[in-house]
């Protein structure tokens, strides 16, 4: 597809905050290859910090989909608001990152020609009806990659080859901290409490502070019994994403389930040990440089990729989910060891 030299781009890529952090890549991919670009970008307006964090977004259209749909009529104005802000400009392109009905009809709204993936690579294949371009992407390839090769398609430049870089800027004094991003909202992915506090105790003994995360009350609780009684152990206050990419810019290193803010501490280039069990981290897991993927594959039903274990408590292991019973406190610490004092890429299976 050909192009005027200056372009007007509107990506649509509403949530979740993984899948939002997936598609920087591909904008730094866009303004490398073609320095005319304006960059708008459509997201929930819970994730709407990330994309602003990046230089070449320009404005951020935030969507609250997830509120409207408990009441449309009660939110009619706001919607309404939203369409007027959507339409403001023409835009030379639409890119669908997301592939869905809701995304598709954002796009439909949207003043421009829409690009996106086709029938048989959407997550939901109606939605190639409603783009003049499309695209066939392998499902099979990580989620970053096929973002980067969609953008590279939709917008005619040649697809870069090397690392994804994020483009997020943080720049903040390291402190000599661990961050644990220990919440997630599948009860299957929770590594557990004690295995929380015997890292938390091995990372005060190396003379670290450990700081800890929460995004509802419920993780405010966890994080309060992870961190009881230990000395330099600390729930920090709540706070925003912006808030958080600080806080995650500052430490020395990172330890995380598989959850978004996981992919944001990715996405900063901090040293990363992100913990997998229930779940997978083949086509949405972090990438690029620095970080240490501990995957279990003890059992058969590794990754069963459900949000709770289908095991009672103590049926197989005293370590509840059990598929987190071979990851030790002890082996984490030692791989977070590693990947802070070497840098380099590892890959740990189970």
């Amino acid at each position: 597809m050909g192009w005027a030299d200056s372009m007007r781009v509107l990506v649509i890529k509403t949530s979740s905050l993984g899948d939002v952090i997936h598609t920087l890549p591909a904008i730094t991919d866009a303004t490398f290859s073609r320095g005319d670009l304006q960059i708008d970008w459509v997201v929930e307006e819970a994730y709407m910090e990330i994309p602003a964090m990046h230089p070449a977004v320009e404005h951020v259209i935030p969507v609250s989909i997830r509120r409207w749909r408990d009441n449309w009529f009660k939110n009619i104005r706001e919607l309404i608001a939203f369409v007027i802000r959507l339409r403001k400009h023409r835009y030379d392109l639409v890119i669908d990152g997301q592939g869905l009905v809701k995304s598709a009809l954002i796009a439909w709204l949207a003043r421009g020609p829409v690009a996106g993936l086709d029938k048989k690579s959407a997550r939901e294949s109606i939605v190639s009806r409603f783009y003049v371009d499309r695209l066939n992407v392998a499902r099979s390839m990580h989620a970053v990659d096929r973002l980067r090769t969609l953008f590279a398609y939709s917008l005619g430049y040649e697809l870069n080859p090397s690392p994804p870089v994020f483009g997020l800027l943080r720049e903040r004094p390291q402190k000599k901290q661990i961050c644990f991003l220990h919440g997630t909202s599948w009860t299957s992915k929770l590594w557990p409490v004690e295995s929380w506090r015997q890292l938390a105790v091995l990372c005060e003994e190396a003379g670290y502070e450990v700081v800890l995360t929460y995004g509802d009350a419920q993780e405010q609780a966890r994080a309060s019994v992870i961190s009881g009684g230990l000395g330099k152990t600390n729930v920090l206050p709540a706070m925003g994403l912006s808030g958080i990419a600080d806080v995650l810019a500052e430490s020395a290193g990172v330890v995380t389930v598989d959850t978004g803010l996981g992919h944001l501490a990715n996405a900063l280039g901090k040293p990363l040990i992100a913990i997998y069990g229930s779940t997978s981290p083949e086509l949405t897991g972090p990438c690029g440089a620095n970080q240490d993927i501990i995957v279990s594959d003890h059992l058969d039903c590794i990754p069963c990729l459900r949000r709770e274990c289908k095991f009672p408590i103590g049926k197989l292991s005293e370590i509840h989910p059990p598929c987190y019973s071979e990851i030790s406190p002890a082996r984490v610490f030692e791989s977070l060891k590693n990947i802070i004092s070497s840098g380099k890429i590892l890959h740990e299976p189970g």
